[in-house]
């Protein structure tokens, strides 16, 4: 009663105001984000090259097809969310990955976030222009 039967290695990645739900298949290399395929959706070049470099690194790219849904933050956000979501679905899928990844920081989340903005000013940093009379 088995039909069909394809592992699927989910996980998610976070970068700034991005949140990427990834899906590892078995496959041929294809690379969907939001029902798009990624030359469509990234259209800078930088970002398809950041969001491939664990499947690079491990030489993956043509052996598992990668779904994805993001939400949040920009587009480059987007492609760090992506990047740590293919690190740590690659794990659960070849665990002897770990230590490549980790060596990169491919599996390390980015801690860094947009600073709040403060009262009594224009934003996190700026002031608001000093007059002395």
């Amino acid at each position: 009663m088995a039909e069909n039967t394809i592992t699927k290695f989910s996980a998610t990645g976070r970068r700034k105001e991005a949140v990427a739900r990834v899906q590892l298949i078995p496959g041929k290399g294809e690379i969907i984000v939001n029902k798009k395929p990624v030359l469509k959706y990234f259209i800078r070049e930088t970002d398809r090259i950041i969001l491939q470099q664990p499947l690079t690194l491990t030489n993956n790219l043509n052996k598992y097809d990668v779904v994805a849904n993001i939400k949040g933050g920009g587009l480059t956000g987007q492609a760090g969310a992506l990047r740590h979501g293919i690190s740590r679905a690659l794990i659960l899928a070849e665990p002897a990955l770990k230590e490549i990844l980790r060596k990169n920081t491919y599996l390390t989340r980015d801690p860094r976030m947009k600073e709040r903005k403060k009262y009594g000013q224009k934003g996190a940093r700026k002031r608001f222009q000093w007059t002395k009379r």
